[in-house]
């Protein structure tokens, strides 16, 4: 039988120990995460050779090939944030019942009446989440605990070094901000409306925000990872189901995410290096990869007994993992 491969993966990563993500808790063997808008997905064995050479011409006379690698690669078109924590290895922060602070510009204009000044964000803010909430509607740090600024802007938006100060704190109230005698730099009163740049920070639900937290001391962590594919039949041009085990699989830490306006959009790839390990249906014996193809019916013979049977073994725990850094969560 011949095949081609022209289809993508869809791949599942599973918990190898116990594992939080934000306020979720993966038990062995539970999906983490599925992709299943990938790209591309592609498979990379490699050794080295050393070679026994000598007499004339130093020719080489025998082979001996070792430090065997296997990388398995997925490029996934969208990213979560469970999925950019794993990719990054960084902490994943969600709570609830607080209130966060979300970094935020606008532009707009300071209307001045008498010596008031009054900037309307309502509609910037709506961007955010519900202002009219009366349990816990979106704001604007107007206080202390966040820096504030209002900026005088030119014609074509872009900053001068003019900002609006004030002889008393700048206040918010339903979606917009009112400045008592507003004076640029603190020295020349502003008498009339003018356009401005206004950089706050917005208050809203914890609920709401995902926040991924990249710290010196966190490193992407340890799969178990199938994927799922197609490899189509010469002879039929039958789609036949494919599987790819990775019975221990470590994301790499590595990562590059682009942010550009023009262009093809941001890719988001995880290089997975894969270990020897025990797959959920054999005990006794170790593997980087194995590869399964569903056939309507099966011919050949097989060179090895198959590590995927169904039988009593079906703890998930790896029995090297009890105690091994190889199965440090990610985060």
């Amino acid at each position: 039988m011949k095949f081609g491969i022209r289809e993508c993966a869809n791949i599942v990563f599973r918990a190898k120990q116990e594992t939080t993500i934000g306020t979720n808790t993966f038990h062995v063997g539970q999906p983490v995460l599925y992709i299943d808008t990938a790209t591309t997905s592609s498979m990379e064995q490699a050794s080295a050779t050393v070679y026994a050479q000598g007499g004339r011409g130093n020719a080489r006379l025998i082979a001996w090939e070792g430090d065997k690698t296997l990388t398995f690669t997925v490029t996934d078109a969208l990213i979560s944030p469970v999925s950019l924590s794993m990719l990054t290895g960084a902490g994943l922060v969600k709570e609830s019942g607080k209130m966060v602070h979300v970094h935020a510009t606008s532009a707009a204009v300071m209307e001045v009446s008498g010596s008031t000044g009054t900037i309307d964000l309502t509609d910037a803010l709506a961007s955010f989440g519900d202002i009219t909430s009366t349990t816990a509607p979106v704001t604007i740090d107007a206080g202390s605990d966040a820096p504030l600024f209002i900026i005088k802007t030119e014609d074509d938006g872009s900053i001068t070094g003019d900002i609006v100060t004030s002889t008393s704190d700048i206040t918010y109230s339903a979606g917009k901000l009112t400045i008592t005698s507003p004076k640029w730099n603190n020295t020349t009163s502003i008498t009339a409306s003018v356009n401005v740049l206004v950089d706050y920070y917005v208050i809203k639900k914890s609920e709401t925000v995902s926040e991924i937290q990249l710290t010196a001391t966190d490193f992407a962590g340890y799969y178990y990872v199938e994927a799922d594919t197609l490899f189509r039949s010469q002879s039929t041009g039958i789609d036949m189901p494919a599987n790819l085990t990775f019975p221990n699989v470590k994301v790499q830490s590595g990562f590059t995410i682009t942010m550009a306006g023009t262009g093809d959009p941001s890719t988001f790839d995880f290089t997975m290096d894969a270990f020897p390990g025990y797959t959920y249906f054999d005990k006794t014996k170790q593997v980087l990869c194995v590869i399964q193809v569903v056939e309507d019916s099966l011919s050949a013979t097989a060179t090895s007994g198959s590590v995927m049977l169904q039988n009593s073994a079906l703890e998930h725990r790896d029995p090297l993992a009890q105690d091994s850094d190889m199965s440090e969560p990610a985060g």
